[in-house]
């Protein structure tokens, strides 16, 4: 054990208690912004093993925070390792990227021995993340439900099928109208913010019943986001 501390023969020191503090401390970091990623994410670009690395990130950043601490030599030549070890990981989510520098980060804050600066600095982006989490930040929610149909009669008598959506929706948007040459009535789309929800089937209900409208379809509309 002696051997083994004292064979360091770097300009400064190790300090074992330091360095197990350091460790530590990254290592129960990382699991913090790991759990705080799997309950805040949402999308299609979930990957166990990026979990994974968000936790080992912060070690493996603390431990070259520590060699290269106090020399310029060595960390020329850790930079030199890095531009050969290249890393192609495609992310798909950009608030993947900022859990990346949340990561990074600790681990320098960690491997510099600034252990108050990390815990406050984690439990701020900590916070942060939640509340845009749990607030859905960011987030825009114009329309209930999309209606696609098609209209027989003449395109002049659009304003009776504007009037029945008005009756159901504080908003009405259309979003195509695409009729064909030397026929009568179009394929048209309406964006609908419905006054109320839960009379979408009425809503349905009356425009197959009216008079013209023919092959109605609808597709529920979800909060607009990049996919």
């Amino acid at each position: 054990m002696n051997w083994l501390l004292q064979s360091d023969y770097a300009s400064q020191p190790m300090d074992l208690t330091i360095t197990v503090i350091a460790l530590a401390l990254s290592f129960l970091g990382g699991q913090l912004i790991a759990w705080t990623y799997m309950l805040t994410h949402s999308g299609l670009s979930y990957s166990r093993s990026f979990v994974n690395s968000l936790v080992i990130m912060p070690l493996l950043v603390a431990l070259v925070m520590m060699v290269m601490a106090y020399n310029l030599v060595t960390a020329f030549g850790l930079m030199a390792v890095f531009a050969i070890v290249r890393f192609r990981n495609i992310l798909r989510d950009t608030l993947d990227t900022t859990y990346v520098l949340a990561s990074l980060v600790l681990g320098m804050a960690t491997g510099t021995h600034r252990f108050s600066l990390a815990i406050l600095g984690l439990a701020v982006v900590v916070l942060v993340m939640i509340y845009l989490w749990a607030t859905s930040f960011g987030s825009r929610h114009r329309y209930d439900l999309i209606v696609n149909l098609h209209w027989s009669r003449s395109l002049k008598e659009l304003t009776d099928l504007g009037r029945l959506l008005e009756r159901h929706a504080r908003r009405t948007h259309c979003a195509s109208q695409r009729s064909s040459e030397g026929t009568q009535g179009a394929d048209v789309s309406y964006r609908l913010l419905l006054r109320n929800a839960e009379r979408m089937d009425e809503l349905l209900t009356e425009l197959r019943a009216m008079e013209g409208v023919s092959r109605v379809t609808s597709l529920k509309a979800e909060d607009e986001s990049e996919v």
